[in-house]
């Protein structure tokens, strides 16, 4: 029975050692997809093309020379970091808690694992050829207002969208990814501002979204599909001097992508801490 036991043990270890690299590989898929979104941003701030959201960036990276081998190495990247959100959620990995705050903190893992299990079905469907339509954040928009009307989907989901902007600004300003990167202080140096930037420019374009949709309930007009990052950066294009705004949105979204990069390589993995 003890051997039984031991050698059950030894298997979960070894699982969860399977698991940090693809974990680390879910970091690097989010990455290179803000990087293809801060990019375009970038670009259309100059005239040059138009600004794309989260299925934009896959449909660019899919169609691209390494395209057929990308977009497996996405869908595996995504699933597993859908994966860490619902472990970080469910086993509190990084001790949020069971306050209110660290529900909310889990809260918003459980909806991210969400979003991104559903970005890595989008690809997944493009992979075998069945293509998708429709947005990425609509089909729980729709299920939502089933439930309580478009106008109240409409509000609720647009102030969890402002609460996760109002909660990376926080992040940021805090320093609260600090303790989850196993680095030194000399790289913590380099970090700071890269993960500082992102954060910032990833707050502002959940804020203009989950603010597009508030504002649309407020009206009377709630709307069963949720504004994405593509609609949020044409709205700051829309702006009194949105040109150069979008421009900066896309550069710090650039950052974005390269915290991703760092988080990747960097980033403390406390599976063992699941179970």
């Amino acid at each position: 029975m003890p051997f039984t036991s031991a050698a059950s043990g030894s298997a979960v270890s070894t699982a969860k050692d399977w698991f940090r690299p693809l974990a680390r590989l879910g970091y690097a898929a989010r990455g290179l997809i803000y990087l293809v979104i801060g990019f375009f941003a970038a670009l259309a701030a100059v005239g040059s093309g138009r600004a794309m959201g989260t299925e934009g960036a896959l449909q660019t990276l899919m169609g691209s020379t390494a395209g057929s081998i990308l977009t497996w190495v996405l869908t595996l990247g995504l699933v597993s970091y859908a994966l860490w959100r619902l472990i970080q959620a469910i086993f509190d990995t990084d001790d949020h808690g069971t306050g209110a705050k660290g529900l909310a903190v889990r809260g918003g893992l459980v909806a991210a694992a969400f979003t991104y299990a559903t970005l890595a079905l989008y690809t997944f469907s493009a992979a075998r050829g069945a293509g998708s339509s429709g947005g990425g954040g609509g089909g729980f928009a729709e299920t939502l207002a089933g439930f309580v009307g478009s106008r109240w989907a409409a509000t609720i989901i647009g102030t969890v969208l402002i609460g996760v902007a109002c909660a990376h600004f926080y992040k940021a300003l805090k320093e609260r990814y600090a303790p989850h990167f196993a680095a030194g202080p000399d790289r913590m140096r380099i970090i700071h501002p890269i993960a500082k930037t992102g954060l910032v420019a990833r707050g502002i374009v959940f804020g203009v979204a989950g603010f597009m949709l508030a504002l649309a309930a407020w009206r009377g007009n709630g709307q069963n599909e949720t504004p994405g990052s593509e609609e949020a950066l044409q709205y700051i294009q829309s702006l009194p001097g949105g040109a150069w705004l979008l421009a900066a949105t896309g550069l710090g979204l650039i950052a974005f992508a390269a915290y991703s990069f760092l988080e990747a390589v960097y980033r403390r993995i406390n599976v063992e801490e699941a179970g």
